[in-house]
């Protein structure tokens, strides 16, 4: 059986500025790392990030393509409202960037915007608690949560303000009966914080499955999460596992660069 052909996508790099180029970079590698996870929901969800110099432009998946196909040059670019700025063969998903053009709209701090309907995320967003403070990576996560109520599927613009209002300043959002998101600094910071959220969310659903008697962490511990947090990074966040994860990406598949 012949294998099947790859998409052929014609390069943008010499049509954009090195600044664009290496966020399609960054965000594509962050596509591709969701997959390998093993994150990812078919085409379902999105990364999104903004375009640098470029006001209130962004980045997103075309709709249609696995997370693992996913390349530099495919990314659409898009504007607030979710409409395409720029020629693409690629549609998108405009009811999808419900969630994420709320965000970037008032989160200026934030580069990336990252959701997942990971099965772990997905079933703690079930459990009337949340996320437990029961291992290391939860108290980094409950250090800066908030919790959006479920109202159906993200296609209702009036949602926004009490989306945007949960989630205030924190890192983390838990979408519940939904999924997980993220915010960063940077696009790395965002996949970091994702891997911390997605594993706090494995654990819980493994520890519960044990059946014994949960052990919580003390709120005095939890609320210095965030500087412990600063001290083992250095301050750099997500950008000190950068490097070795596309490093990793690059021995399975550099074609995200093309």
């Amino acid at each position: 059986m012949n294998a099947p052909e790859k998409l052929a996508i014609p390069s943008l790099k010499d049509r954009v500025s090195p600044e664009e180029w290496q966020t399609r970079v960054d965000l594509a590698a962050c596509y591709r790392l969701v997959a390998n996870f093993g994150w990812s929901d078919l085409i379902f969800t999105h990364i999104t990030a903004r375009v640098p110099g470029e006001e209130d432009r962004f980045l997103i998946n075309p709709y249609g393509m696995m997370f693992d196909e996913i390349t530099a040059s495919s990314l659409v670019k898009i504007d607030l409202d979710g409409n395409k700025v720029e020629d693409s063969p690629f549609p998108v998903n405009p009811a999808g960037f419900t969630i994420h053009s709320a965000i970037h709209a008032v989160r200026h701090d934030a580069l990336c915007v990252l959701h997942t309907h990971s099965v772990n995320g997905v079933a703690v967003s079930a459990q009337k608690e949340g996320v437990l403070p029961i291992s290391q990576q939860s108290i980094f996560v409950l250090s800066s949560l908030g919790y959006h109520n479920y109202e159906g599927v993200a296609l209702n613009a009036d949602e926004k303000p009490r989306l945007v209002a949960d989630l205030g300043d924190k890192t983390y959002l838990m979408l519940r009966n939904h999924g997980l998101l993220t915010l960063g600094k940077t696009i790395a910071d965002a996949f970091v914080n994702m891997y911390v959220f997605e594993a706090a969310c494995m654990i819980q659903v493994r520890a519960q499955a044990g059946g014994g008697e949960l052990v919580r962490i003390p709120d005095a511990i939890i609320n210095g999460a965030q500087q412990q947090a600063k001290t083992v990074t250095k301050s750099q966040g997500g950008m000190l596992a950068w490097p070795a994860l596309l490093r990793r990406l690059d021995r399975l598949d550099p074609s995200y660069r093309t």
